[in-house]
C-alpha cells in the first residue's frame, strides 16, 4: 500500500503524528529539562524511565514494542509482511537483518577499528581518553584544549567542553554513570545496542579555522550507493536546520525532520554550499555501505578535512514522518530488502 491507497482516516493520524512526540507540552519539556540539568531530576526520572524500561524488557517483544511505536508516532499499522515505504523497510530491518558487524558499528569506540580497516585511520576524530568509569572523568585526566565526551552505547547525551575550567564536573559524572548502568537496547529494541560494553569516550571537539563547528553531513546509503544527503547546521544551537540533497548536490523536494524540544529540524531557507569533499565523502560512504542494504555514514568537514562521524543503522528508529507523504513510499522503493532464512 504506498501513500495514495491509505484511508482517509489514515493520512490524516499521520499528518497530526508530525506535531506530535515525546515532549508534547511545556511540562514534558520542563521534566526533560530537569532529567538533563539537575542531578537529582536525573536520578528521580530516572527511576520512572527504568520501571517502563524493565516492564517492556520483560513483557513486551521486540516486534510488538515496535509495532506499538510505530503505530503511535506515524499514525498507522506498521506492515511487515509486505513493507513498501522507507520508514516501514527500516523498522523491518531492525527486526529481520542482524549481524555482529552491526553491533560492532553501533559502538561508537569499537567502530574506530572497523574505519580504520576499512578506508583509514586518518579519517578518526582524534581520541583523547577512554574509560569504563565515570570517577575517571577528571579535569587531569582530559586535554586543555576543547573536547567532547560521550557513551560509546547509546544516543544522545554528547558533552561539549570548549573550557574544562567552567564544567560542572560532578554533574557530567553522575550523568555518565547512570548513562553507563543503562542498556540502550531496552529503551527501543534495536538489537545492535544490547550486547555493547558501555565506556566512555573522550575525543577532540572538531571546529574550523574560524572557531565556528563544521555541518554535518549524513549520508543515507540504499544497497551500497548513496541516495539521499542530510546536512545539519547549527545541531547545538535552538536553530538545527536540516537540508536535504542528491548526490549532484540539488535540493530535495522532501524533508525527514527531528523533532528537538518544541521544533522541528525543517530545511532552511539558506543554500548549504557543496562541500569540496563531497566525491569523497560519497565514495567513502559507499565502501562502508556494502556492508548493509541500509546505513547512515556520517561526516564532518574540517577546512577540506573529512573525519568520520558514526554510522546509524534505523535514522530516528523509523518513527519520523517524510513528508510530502508519498516520498516515503518514494525512497522505499529504492531500498531492496535482503533475503533472510
Amino acid at each position: 500500500m504506498n501513500w495514495g491507497e491509505l484511508p482517509k482516516k489514515n493520512r490524516v493520524n499521520y499528518l497530526r503524528c508530525y506535531n506530535c512526540g515525546f515532549n508534547k507540552n511545556k511540562e514534558m519539556n520542563i521534566l526533560r529539562l530537569l532529567y538533563h540539568k539537575t542531578t537529582l531530576g536525573n536520578i528521580i526520572l530516572q527511576k520512572v524511565i527504568d520501571g517502563v524500561i524493565f516492564f517492556n524488557d520483560y513483557f513486551v517483544s521486540d516486534k510488538s514494542y515496535i509495532k506499538k511505536q510505530f503505530r503511535n508516532r506515524m499514525g498507522f499499522e506498521l506492515n511487515l509482511r509486505n513493507p513498501k515505504s522507507l520508514n516501514e523497510k527500516i523498522n523491518w530491518l531492525k527486526l529481520y537483518y542482524r549481524t555482529p558487524l552491526h553491533t560492532q558499528c553501533a559502538d561508537k569506540y569499537e567502530v574506530r577499528s572497523y574505519i580504520k580497516n576499512k578506508i583509514g585511520e586518518e579519517y578518526l576524530v582524534p581520541l583523547y581518553f577512554r574509560t569504563e568509569s565515570a570517577g575517571d572523568i577528571v579535569a587531569l585526566n582530559l586535554p586543555n584544549e576543547p573536547f567532547v565526551i560521550k557513551t560509546n552505547h547509546d544516543s544522545g547525551g554528547v558533552v561539549v567542553v570548549k573550557d574544562k575550567s567552567g564544567l560542572d564536573w560532578e554533574l557530567v559524572r553522575n550523568q555518565l554513570k547512570s548513562r553507563l548502568s543503562r542498556n540502550y537496547y531496552r529503551r527501543g529494541k534495536e538489537w545492535q545496542y544490547r550486547d555493547i560494553k558501555p565506556c566512555i569516550i573522550v575525543e577532540k571537539l572538531l571546529s574550523g579555522s574560524n572557531g565556528s563547528l563544521p555541518f554535518d553531513y549524513k549520508l543515507h546509503c540504499f544497497n551500497g550507493k548513496v541516495n539521499m544527503i542530510q546536512v545539519d547546521i547549527g545541531r547545538f544551537s535552538d536553530n538545527h536546520c536540516r537540508n536535504w540533497y542528491n548526490t549532484d548536490w540539488k535540493r530535495e523536494p522532501y524533508k525527514w525532520s527531528s523533532k528537538k524540544g518544541d521544533k522541528y529540524t525543517d530545511p532552511s531557507i539558506h543554500e548549504v554550499e557543496k562541500p569540496r569533499t563531497l566525491h569523497k565523502m560519497i565514495e567513502l560512504s559507499e565502501l562502508i555501505a556494502r556492508d548493509f542494504p541500509y546505513v547512515r555514514v556520517d561526516w564532518y568537514d574540517v577546512d577540506g578535512q573529512l573525519y568520520f562521524g558514526e554510522i546509524t543503522f534505523h535514522h530516528d528508529g523509523g518513527y519520523r514522518p517524510i513528508l510530502p507523504r508519498e516520498w516515503d513510499y518514494k525512497l522505499g522503493e529504492l531500498l531492496i530488502l535482503p533475503n533472510v532464512d
